[in-house]
């Protein structure tokens, strides 16, 4: 079976590309799945905090719970709670993982990571949702170096979009990247109106 698959028809659903190869589909055929997916409407004020919602959760790959945490620690953070969220969620290790460019996408990134291929200022850490500090380090555990997708992330396979966030300082050589400081939320690469997700929760 494709793996793909699913993935494809859930960007569709969500009306963004959540892998690389779900990016040409999507641009082929930019709305939802199934016979109605061209003429249905979001209607209700309700359906589209949802939908944001949905469309956050999906992109860092997170749990509903371990949404509800995050947003609850954002409430505590002075500033705008959006902003405050999408920071929290910037921070676990397997979405830095992902922007470093040492993985391809998000799922990637989480498998590297839960199989304790990653390590944390010299020890290793197998909890995607480890919450990366400033200054701390992140590398390729010596023994996984070899491994195929890591060969691939240090030619700078995987580096589709170009550009390093500026938080983190990134060397591809040694599979290795720092988090210089706190994300900024209008440098972070994630596609949504935080504020109707903050609504949502908020209802």
């Amino acid at each position: 079976m494709n793996q793909s698959r699913p993935k494809v028809k859930k960007s569709r659903a969500l009306g963004i590309a959540l892998t690389p190869k779900a990016v040409k589909y999507f641009e082929a055929r930019p709305y939802p799945p199934g016979e109605h997916g061209r003429g249905r409407k979001q209607n209700s004020d309700y359906k589209v905090r949802l939908l944001e919602k949905q469309r956050l959760r999906a992109q860092y790959d997170i749990s509903e719970r371990q949404m509800v945490r995050a947003y609850d620690r954002a409430r505590k953070v002075e500033g705008k709670t959006g902003e405050a969220l999408i920071v929290e969620l910037e921070r676990r290790l397997d979405a830095l993982v992902l922007r470093s460019g040492i993985a391809r996408t998000i799922y990637q990134a989480r498998q590297m990571v839960v199989h304790g291929h990653i390590e944390v200022n010299g020890r290793k850490v197998d909890k995607p949702s480890f919450r990366v500090r400033p200054d701390d380090v992140v590398m390729v555990r010596e023994r996984s170096r070899e491994k195929h997708p890591f060969q691939v992330a240090r030619e700078g396979g995987y580096d589709t979009e170009g550009e390093t966030p500026r938080y983190l300082q990134v060397n591809l050589p040694a599979l290795a990247f720092r988090l210089d400081r706190d994300p900024n939320r209008k440098e972070i690469p994630v596609i949504c109106d935080e504020q109707l997700v903050v609504e949502y929760y908020a209802r």
